[in-house]
């Protein structure tokens, strides 16, 4: 798994996960978690780089100095959580629950053999990429922090 950064045309940046760079170069239709926008592009990310200990930098008198640092919250997170909740929300009240059938249920849409209709629900891994070599169209709902809890 491969993570980039990314931003849509109307500026805002996300994050997704790719199974391979390749995958990111077909073009797996992501699409901007805050408008929908399909026109994303890659954005310069710090690269992970393990840290190396160091000797502390001493000041005049022999003693190590220390520098003392806050951080707050970054408001684009807040901003990033409540446009994933509203999402959810919208696709909760909007779109009808098939619960582990998911990918039973969207191929039956897909080759038109149900009405067409917003469907969510559950699917394995396995169900996911096989719905994505059939193409058939989803996307997954995003997760929260509050989900995990």
């Amino acid at each position: 798994m491969i993570r980039y950064s990314l931003r849509c045309h109307r500026e805002h940046e996300f994050e997704a996960w790719f199974r391979s760079s390749a995958d990111y170069d077909k073009g797996t239709g992501t699409a901007c978690p805050m408008c929908g926008s399909d026109k994303v592009e890659k954005i310069l990310m710090a690269p992970a780089v393990a840290g190396t200990k160091k000797k502390d930098q001493s000041n005049e008198s022999g003693k190590a100095a220390k520098v003392r640092l806050a951080a707050g919250p970054d408001p684009r997170m807040k901003e990033m959580r409540e446009a994933l909740k509203e999402i959810r929300r919208q696709v909760t009240e909007n779109a009808d629950y098939v619960g582990d059938r998911f990918a039973e249920e969207a191929r039956k849409i897909h080759f038109n053999e149900s009405e067409a209709r917003a469907i969510y629900g559950e699917a394995t891994s396995e169900e996911a990429q096989s719905l994505l070599e059939e193409g058939v169209e989803f996307q997954p709902l995003p997760s929260l922090p509050e989900d995990r809890n």
